[in-house]
């Protein structure tokens, strides 16, 4: 049986350690340089700048941030304060799990049209996830000679409910999202791409945090304790960051929009005529409102019958004025 404390164990698993984190951190690199195009845009003013886009720039910089903390603490030669640069690290890094969670958060919200019923429960669920993110340090690191920074204690008890509380969040708020979408009769495409993103989220989030909370529990060693945090934010982040990307890419189209259900209510059918013939039917809201506003205009020919009516209203107008000629002639 493997002896996880023994010096041999430990050597190993920290080697694992620094290996992977290198790897995650090029993915991580790779994923944010290849979306800077958006960030710019949204900066220059190319696209509308939402207020919830805020805690999409704090995900994806926190986690930026952090990891360039993690690769110094690991690749320093020259003796530094560990301790401090680790707790940055675990704060930076929490946070970003914690943003990808409010993002999910925030769709469903929308979903819903911001019902109090709805917003009012997820804030507290977000603030008490938030409650356990800045419980404070919750690892011990120190540097030693020839080594570098060294982990020496974690607190598996916060960091597991942590993750635990990120995945009952998660799945609390994709049912939410689930019972919305799925009691509606029909379907667009934007509503599908809120849920199937939502699902994807969850699913990857959910897997990538309970796989750090296995090893969390069963409190290995202190590497062991912590191997699978910084994979669980890098996914959590990664996909939450392509799921407000893709939504801010489908509203600026300005195909289709999602709304609450009052707003397609007030929505009222008119018809039109075009001096060509056509008729033209198009539905548009009686009222502005933000979200989604459908305009569908369909053009078709009149029909044969359409046009043998018209001739006859113009013979019996005909008629009409020649009966009327001959009235004022006889007075």
């Amino acid at each position: 049986m493997i002896d996880w404390t023994s010096p041999t164990a430990l050597a190993a698993q920290a080697n694992a350690f620094l290996r992977m984190n290198h790897v995650l951190a090029g993915v991580y690199f790779w994923e944010f340089t290849t979306s800077l195009d958006f960030d710019w845009a949204l900066i220059s003013g190319k696209k509308r700048f939402n207020w919830p886009m805020i805690f999409y720039f704090l995900d994806r910089y926190c986690l930026f941030f952090a990891l360039i903390g993690v690769l110094v603490a690991l690749d320093t030669t020259t003796k530094i304060n560990c301790q401090a640069l680790y707790t940055f690290n675990q704060l930076a890094g929490n946070a970003a799990v914690g943003l990808a969670s409010i993002n999910l958060a925030l769709r469903t919200m929308v979903i819903w049209g911001n019902s109090l019923y709805i917003v009012i429960p997820l804030v507290i669920g977000m603030l008490g996830h938030w409650s356990l993110i800045l419980q404070g340090v919750l690892l011990d690191a120190s540097w030693v000679d020839s080594v570098g920074c060294v982990i020496t204690h974690t607190n598996n008890k916060i960091l597991a409910a942590t993750f635990i509380y990120s995945m009952c969040f998660d799945l609390s708020v994709l049912i939410l999202s689930a019972v919305k979408i799925l009691s509606r009769r029909g379907r667009s495409q934007l509503v599908t791409l809120l849920f199937k993103d939502g699902l994807v989220y969850f699913i990857i989030a959910f897997f990538s945090n309970f796989i750090a909370t296995i090893f969390m529990c069963l409190n290995l060693n202190s590497i062991m304790s912590v191997i699978f945090n910084v994979p669980a934010a890098i996914a959590s982040t990664i996909v939450a960051c392509r799921a407000v990307r893709r939504l801010s890419n489908w509203s600026s189209t300005g195909v289709e929009v999602y709304s609450a259900p009052q707003a397609s209510r007030t929505a009222a059918p008119t018809q039109s005529f075009s001096r060509s013939g056509a008729t033209g039917f198009s539905a548009r809201p009686k009222s502005e409102n933000p979200g989604v506003h459908i305009e569908i205009e369909t053009i078709a020919d009149r029909s044969s019958d359409n046009t043998f009516r018209s001739q006859r209203i113009n013979d019996t107008a005909s008629d009409l004025e020649s009966n009327l000629e001959h009235k004022s002639e006889a007075l």
